[in-house]
């Protein structure tokens, strides 16, 4: 029998009012997206809170080229997971970022012009030619081979990632992520410029290995013990998929928390909601999960700030 819910409530801001206010009263609202973006925020304190949870965070490398690097740089700073899931973009934003600058553009540039001027656009954001491409180049080899000279001759990528990690400063997630012991796994490594910079390495060093066997391990290490699990998914692709993936290895997520702006129609990995998961095993039938119809740039700044309002 269908039982309508409590009567929908305006949402009256006045000066002074707190996030966690404004959240409050976006909870009574009654629609659309802001109930999802209450109920994300809401799963996702318990998610943190929930001691016995082992909490993943997956995106999209793409948004690392954006200011909300910043926010990811500091969820990591403040240990709100405990395994990160990416794509190789986001290494190589984060490599560039540390060293150099991008810069504010538009999605309506000329691109042939950018070209001639060796600027590359990212949606509304413009990468330099010299502060990506050949930056990353010259400082995956100076990385790759010190490691090499420590006697690392086989890696995986959390171990990759990790000795990023060693030679970035502060404003890094990756700095952050290995201070704080959080495994950052990159499951399609090669497709990106710190990849293809560990092709490179392997063609003058023979006895190199890259073993993305060994993520798995690691992965199956901390799933197979955990009491509980949840994920902040972060965009969807490889990140997202394998972030559940994993997590059906232990009946799936507890807590799920799905941000995106594909649509489902297409039956795409990126499109599906949270509970297409469920049907696979990949979230448990009673997990706290809500998929948030937003572009992360506009929407996860607001959840961290309220975030940081509601955790104790």
């Amino acid at each position: 029998m269908i039982k309508p819910g409590k009567p929908v409530k305006d949402i009256s801001i006045k000066k002074g009012d707190t996030i966690d206010s404004i959240f409050d009263q976006m909870s009574k609202s009654g629609g659309f997206e802001s109930k999802n973006l209450v109920d994300g925020l809401n799963i996702l304190t318990s998610m943190i809170e929930d001691k016995s949870c082992l909490k993943f965070m997956s995106f999209v490398g793409a948004v690392v080229s954006t200011g909300l690097r910043g926010v990811i740089t500091d969820m990591v700073k403040n240990k709100m997971c405990d395994v990160i899931i990416t794509t190789c973009g986001a290494l190589d934003h984060d490599i560039a970022r540390h060293y150099s600058n991008y810069l504010e553009g538009s999605f309506t540039m000329d691109d042939g012009e950018l070209m001639e001027k060796e600027i590359h656009r990212l949606g509304n954001v413009l990468v330099p030619m010299k502060s990506y491409g050949p930056l990353i180049e010259e400082k995956m080899q100076c990385f790759l081979q010190k490691a090499y000279k420590d006697g690392k001759k086989e890696m995986s990528t959390h171990d990759v990632t990790k000795m990023i990690g060693e030679n970035l400063g502060e404003d890094s997630f990756l700095y952050w992520a290995n201070k704080n012991k959080i495994p950052v796994i990159v499951p399609g490594i090669m497709d990106g410029a710190v990849g293809s910079q560990i092709w490179m390495f392997s063609q003058s060093h023979n006895d190199f290995r890259l073993n993305v066997a060994s993520d798995g391990d690691l992965l199956s290490g901390l799933i197979f013990k955990a009491k509980k699990s949840g994920a902040l998914m972060i965009g969807g692709g490889i990140s997202k998929h394998h972030t559940l993936w994993w997590n059906q290895y232990r009946d799936g997520l507890d807590y799920a928390v799905y941000i995106t702006t594909a649509q489902e129609f297409d039956g795409s990995l990126s499109g599906a909601l949270v509970r297409e998961a469920i049907s696979w095993g990949k979230v448990t039938k009673n997990a706290k999960q809500t998929t948030i119809h937003a572009e992360a740039t506009t929407i996860l700044p607001f959840i961290y700030s309220a975030l940081l309002a509601k955790l104790k």
